[in-house]
């Protein structure tokens, strides 16, 4: 697998206004370099202690996205230095980040997780119950609200995909109206992220698509 070639031929392919985001669960600190080495800096976990171990030994101009479920009480481990959080979908979350980032004294961005897939595996909130959501999160100060982040089915449907992202691209569009600084759509993932940045997504969450598949 020669991950440099993987890259430069995703960042050919997705288009210069899109970012990637190299998934890199799992993932040795040889295999992360090497994806480093050919100009990636946008890395996404989704186990807090596997993270944090990679941002300790790992360079720090690296930008760690946190892409997976996100349990509160892991939140004080990567406040100091996590450069977006992909997976916030509950207010008690919102608040842990929050009194985190202010011990810190920093804001933290986030992107707001929507469940638009039926699947019981999927976490995120309800989209119908975004306006309330989105309007309880503007009394935390330290937290940056910049977008929304979804999951599709795991299905070969596209015409079901499309229509999940269609989904949160919809409801994208009106919190971007309302606040231009809600600015990043973060859908599509290696199996959907062409289905994905037809309906709009502007960054996409890639792993075995550089790395190759998973052993775990």
């Amino acid at each position: 697998m020669n991950i440099n070639n993987n890259i430069n031929q995703l960042i050919n392919k997705i288009g210069p206004s899109v970012k990637l985001v190299a998934v890199s669960k799992t993932r040795s600190y040889e295999e992360i370099i090497k994806a480093y080495d050919s100009g990636q800096k946008i890395f996404g976990e989704n186990r807090v202690q596997e993270l944090v171990e990679k941002y300790n030994k790992l360079p720090k101009d690296i930008k760690w996205h946190m892409i997976g479920h996100l349990q509160k009480n892991k939140v004080k481990y990567l406040s100091s230095f996590i450069d977006l959080i992909h997976s916030l979908d509950r207010l008690s979350l919102a608040e842990e980040i929050n009194k985190c980032a202010k011990k810190e004294n920093r804001k933290i961005d986030c992107l707001i997780q929507l469940k638009i897939s039926r699947e019981d595996t999927k976490f995120g909130l309800e989209p119908s119950k975004i306006d309330n959501f989105y309007s309880e999160l503007l009394n935390f100060s330290h937290l940056n609200i910049v977008g929304l982040m979804g999951m599709a089915s795991f299905t070969n449907d596209e015409s079901l995909i499309e229509s999940e992202f269609q989904t949160i691209e919809s409801v994208y569009n009106k919190l971007n109206d309302i606040n231009p600084n809600i600015n990043i759509l973060s859908i599509g993932m290696s199996d959907d992220f062409e289905i994905a940045i037809r309906n709009g997504s502007n960054m996409v969450r890639v792993g075995s698509k550089i790395f190759g598949n998973r052993n775990q």
